[in-house]
């Protein structure tokens, strides 16, 4: 099976070792995507702020693969503080219609940057 490197100039650019997606058949990986600003790639300010940039980096990605958001089937989100999980959910009713994908949503201690909120996704373009 061939692998395709997916990189969009509307997310922010590789920090590191690793691709901001790769394509393999109609199956898409994309790399966790933090609040950075592709612009500038410094972190936006406040939590709805940065969600909202982490939603719109997975966006871009997932277009520049030849998908959306409709393809997404499975959606981790990574938290600083579990207790922003009810605004999380507030913001992804703004980007996702049902059927909704598989999600995951994991406390932990410390994110890239000191960012609040990382999130990766699989999609699956038909």
């Amino acid at each position: 099976m061939s692998k395709t490197v997916i990189n969009s100039d509307k997310a922010p650019a590789a920090i590191g070792t690793y691709s901001q997606a790769i394509k393999a058949g109609n199956t898409v990986y994309m790399s966790g995507q933090i609040p950075l600003d592709p612009k500038t790639m410094e972190l936006v300010e406040g939590f709805e702020a940065q969600t909202v940039q982490v939603f719109e980096n997975l966006k871009s990605v997932a277009e520049a693969a030849g998908g959306s958001f409709k393809d997404i089937v499975k959606l981790n989100i990574f938290l600083t503080d579990l207790s922003h999980f009810a605004k999380v959910n507030e913001i992804m009713g703004r980007y996702f219609e049902q059927p909704y994908p598989a999600r995951a949503a994991i406390g932990v201690a410390a994110l890239p940057k000191g960012a609040q909120v990382e999130m990766d996704a699989i999609l699956v373009i038909d």
